[in-house]
């Protein structure tokens, strides 16, 4: 099969075709012949070997990808709730391989799409933010009723879906920050109640500040926290490094700093995604959530990791075969 590999760590241009054998589903997993794969900034993180010490990261030579559409090739043993010929997504790909003809997935982390109306761009673009959504606002904290929610990096792909999975969960009002004001338009398409720079931020504290951001923000966040209030820290996009804080100011003011990392968190039990994806599935059929998606063909991975370097990319990026 082809596919598109990482030779080594570096720019857009380490990106080559190669031959690869099929994989084979073990069991408990899916193959999936994939039409769609999603372009992440993960997937970038990783191309530039800000992650190599991760012992969870593959090293090069390998494939990217952790999201994608297409169809059920074969089924592992064990596996009775996805039938071969079905159309499907995934949540997240554990060992990665998205950029292929052919990649596997376990069977816990696949959707079905037959029924819903849901196209494949949208549900790769889409379905694994919203689940890391719902799952951190469910599982990593416990969200009060009526909260007042604060989500840094609107325009980006994990923030963007937030705004629909607060009040699916019982936010009472859902405010984004960006960081230039130009950027603030673009924004507010997401449903946010209001977008602004972080300087400008007008609101009063917030019982739920979610940061994909990192750095220096992280640590100011904390004074625009409402007295147990709780931020997630869901990643650290412009930042390679974690910010201290002071554990004192978070015992004294009866705060919380909670890391949510979604591939870790069902890379050790998977059977929470069926409920999160029973859960935010209905979000994209009824259009609570639509993303702007920008789709480029396989071959030209390197062109959209070039994109995504650069900031050229309003929305999600997808690969399509």
């Amino acid at each position: 099969m082809q596919a598109m590999s990482i030779s080594r760590y570096g720019g857009p241009e380490v990106f080559e075709q190669v031959e690869l054998d099929e994989p084979v589903p073990g069991p408990g997993e899916v193959s999936i012949t994939v039409s769609h794969a999603s372009v992440g900034l993960i997937d970038t993180l990783i191309r530039k070997g800000m992650l190599a010490g991760n012992p969870a990261v593959p090293q090069p030579p390998f494939v990217p990808g952790i999201e994608v559409a297409g169809v059920v090739r074969a089924v592992g043993a064990g596996v009775d709730r996805v039938r071969v010929g079905e159309e499907v997504a995934t949540l997240t790909l554990p060992g990665f391989g998205g950029y292929a003809e052919v990649t596997l997935a376990p069977a816990d982390l696949v959707v079905p799409l037959g029924g819903t109306g849901v196209d494949r761009a949208q549900a790769v673009a889409g379905f694994a933010n919203a689940a890391t959504a719902y799952l951190s606002l469910t599982r990593a904290i416990t969200m009060p009723a009526s909260a007042r929610v604060l989500v840094h990096g609107a325009l980006g792909g994990l923030a963007s879906v937030y705004p629909g999975v607060a009040r699916l969960l019982g936010a009472a009002r859902v405010v984004g920050t960006v960081r230039r004001e130009s950027q603030i338009d673009g924004a507010m398409a997401y449903g946010f109640d209001v977008v602004s720079t972080v300087d400008r931020l007008s609101e009063g504290a917030f019982d739920v500040i979610v940061d994909p951001v990192g750095g220096d923000l992280r640590t100011r966040s904390l004074d625009l926290l409402a007295p147990m209030g709780r931020l997630l820290a869901v990643g650290s996009a412009g930042s390679e490094t974690g910010a201290p804080i002071d554990s004192n100011r978070l015992w004294l003011a009866n705060l919380g700093v909670v890391g949510f990392n979604v591939g870790g968190f069902l890379g050790l039990d998977s059977s929470p995604a069926r409920a999160a994806a029973e859960a935010i599935v209905p979000l994209f059929v009824d259009g609570a959530i639509r993303l702007p998606v920008t789709t480029l063909p396989f071959d030209q991975a390197a062109e959209a990791h070039r994109r995504m370097d650069e900031h050229q990319v309003l929305g999600r990026l997808v690969l399509r075969r």
